[in-house]
């Protein structure tokens, strides 16, 4: 008897904070509340599901709050930074999904796995920082951390200015058969959060966590070919991806051939601090095995799920 299709999705940091004024705890509670509502329905339809989730801004917010603190207690180290994004935002998405499927009357087993992602020691990204976290500032707010608190900072997207760190390439997954373990016995998982805790492996075998935030799509993608996942959902801040986004002759994408985004990447279409690392992840997974990666909003994941939005990438 075949197993049901498996579907990793893949849930953005950002989609849990939907503007300045909705930041707090309870607000990206309540966002991943409503995400969980289109999680159930595909658990409804008898998929296996695994969800990952992003910790952009959640990074950054705990970081700022040691390095706030520093004067009364400890500074917390930026991977242990990311280890409690995992807890927290973990629970968010497990206790709303299991009240979402408790309403619905749907059985199922729901657990976060604490994942740690190993990642080269020597990855040019440690001298080269590039992931967006924390709150987004103007630009001259942002020189003024980078001048007082010596951050790197970037303009993100044209969204404003933000604080940029170390964003290594993810190699291996540390609890993988774990995973495996747990969908094996119809469990449903939540795992690699905010792109996985990063260390590094020493010589001798022992792990060790390093200064950075792995990119979730990166780990999302390794994480679904490793599982030989049916499909890769990306969820984002859009319905579709588009070219020539924000100018007059933009164009939504309804489909892509791997072919169709490699060139669409040469000609800058998709940058790096937005679509750009979404892109990459999909055209990774399809590249290695992948069948189908689908890209929408997390409110529309049934639709997209259905053919009525979402851009879809095939090999």
């Amino acid at each position: 008897m075949s197993k049901p299709p498996l579907v990793v999705i893949a849930i953005g940091g950002n989609s849990l904070i939907k503007d300045a004024k909705h930041m707090t705890v309870l607000d990206q509670y309540r966002a991943a509340g409503e995400t969980s509502h289109h999680i159930a329905a595909l658990v409804k339809e008898g998929y296996r599901i695994v969800v990952t989730h992003g910790n952009g801004p959640q990074v950054g917010f705990i970081l700022m709050r040691s390095e706030i603190a520093k004067t009364q207690l400890h500074q917390v180290p930026l991977e242990s930074c990311v280890a409690d994004t995992q807890g927290a935002i973990g629970y968010q998405v497990e206790q709303t999904l299991m009240n979402e499927l408790r309403r619905q009357n749907l059985k199922k087993e729901i657990v976060a796995v604490v994942t740690q992602v190993v990642v080269d020691a020597q990855d040019p990204a440690f001298t080269h920082p590039t992931k967006p976290i924390g709150p987004f500032f103007s630009e001259e707010d942002a020189k003024h951390h980078q001048e007082k608190d010596k951050w790197a900072v970037k303009e993100d997207a044209g969204r404003g200015w933000r604080r940029v760190v170390p964003s290594p390439k993810p190699l291996e997954i540390v609890e993988e058969q774990t995973i495996r373990t747990l969908l094996e016995n119809d469990i449903l998982v939540i795992a690699v959060g905010g792109g996985g805790i990063p260390v590094i492996r020493r010589k001798n075998g022992n792990l060790q966590g390093c200064a950075a935030v792995i990119d979730k799509d990166a780990a999302s993608s390794l994480l679904a070919q490793h599982l030989a996942a049916d499909l890769f959902v990306i969820s984002t801040g859009v319905d579709k991806v588009a070219i020539n986004f924000g100018k007059p002759d933009q164009k939504f994408l309804d489909r892509m051939t791997v072919a169709d985004a490699e060139l669409y990447m040469k000609q800058g279409q998709f940058p790096a601090g937005s679509m750009g690392p979404k892109i990459e992840a999909a055209i990774s997974f399809l590249r290695n095995g992948g069948k189908k990666v689908l890209i929408t909003q997390p409110h529309l994941l049934e639709d997209a799920m259905h053919g009525k939005t979402g851009t879809v990438i095939v090999p």
